[in-house]
């Protein structure tokens, strides 16, 4: 039976000249538990070790409801600042465009003080993706589009990205960038089936955007199954895991990362061990059998 090929070492991030690792680790939880530095320093040093190189967080990152907004950046400030040669090992992204308790904004002169902030917490004079983490219904996208192409000339942010957008909103923002998407942020995971069949991944690819899975484990729901759906997905991801000798964590990492488009998975756990364990996913052989019995099982229904 015919496998489908394994991902790359490295993929492009959209038509940039940037290379990035496959598997992303994301920062949402960085602050939990009153994290010092030198604890974040050795969960960033877990991932750059395990050839996880693509580091995502996001302004909001550690804000609570009622404080923290920043803090998960300024951390991670704390890392680089006493680390500079790590700055260089990685590609350093992050998200704004939410403003507590606004909740969204994406006015220019927003846009340009989120970029400066996110800049001055992570102490650095760039960033290498920049994403906008929800989209603002109240702003033009010629507006945003021109604050973004700012961002980029005057050398603050390499690339540019959006985070749980629309396909028409992706279009538009696209229609007025000169400085163009490279990539798109939506929630996937062998529980969020719906970007496979709704065309988002279709215009990633169209588009040429690197898709960014966010929460590509189902919030959790795949490590502690309850509902029929999600034990069937489980089990059909097991078959797999158990053929290979790996976790259930690892084949959904892998399940996602064997689609077309790229798709590359932010590992959201704060814990060095399952970081490092993710880069397995590279190692992960699919045949087309057993990837489209994880869809049929997400689906419930048989295919077509």
């Amino acid at each position: 039976m015919s496998e489908l090929p394994l991902p790359p070492a490295t993929r492009r991030l959209g038509a940039s000249d940037i290379e990035v690792s496959p598997i992303a680790w994301g920062m949402w939880r960085l602050t939990e538990n009153g994290r010092t530095a030198a604890e974040a320093a050795r969960l960033v040093h877990a991932a750059l070790d395990a050839g996880i190189t693509f580091l995502d967080t996001a302004d909001i990152y550690g804000f609570d409801g009622a404080g923290g907004f920043g803090d998960a950046e300024a951390l991670l400030g704390e890392v680089l600042a006493a680390e500079p040669g790590l700055r260089d090992k990685m590609v350093l992204a992050t998200k704004g465009g939410i403003m507590p308790p606004l909740p969204y904004d994406q006015s220019p002169d927003y846009l340009r003080k989120a970029i400066d902030a996110s800049l001055a917490r992570l102490k650095v004079d760039h960033v290498d993706l920049w994403q906008i983490h929800r989209p603002d219904i109240l702003a033009h996208p010629q507006e945003v589009a021109r604050a973004l192409d700012d961002a980029v000339a005057s050398g603050k942010v390499r690339t540019l990205g959006v985070s749980n957008f629309t396909q028409s909103q992706i279009a538009a923002l696209q229609h007025f960038l000169g400085q163009k998407l490279v990539s798109t942020q939506p929630e996937i995971s062998p529980l969020r089936i719906d970007c496979f069949e709704n065309g988002e991944l279709d215009q990633a690819m169209m588009l040429g955007l690197t898709p960014l899975a966010w929460s590509p484990l189902g919030g959790g729901r795949l490590a502690a199954p309850e509902t029929p759906r999600d034990k069937a997905v489980a089990a059909a991801l097991d078959a797999v895991a158990e053929a290979q000798g790996v976790s259930r964590t690892v084949a959904a990492y892998s399940w996602l990362m064997a689609h077309p488009a790229g798709i590359i998975p932010i590992i959201g756990s704060q814990n060095a061990a399952r970081i490092a364990e993710g880069a397995q996913a590279l190692k992960v052989r699919w045949t087309r059998q057993d990837w489209y019995a994880v869809l049929v099982a997400a689906r419930g229904v048989p295919l077509p």
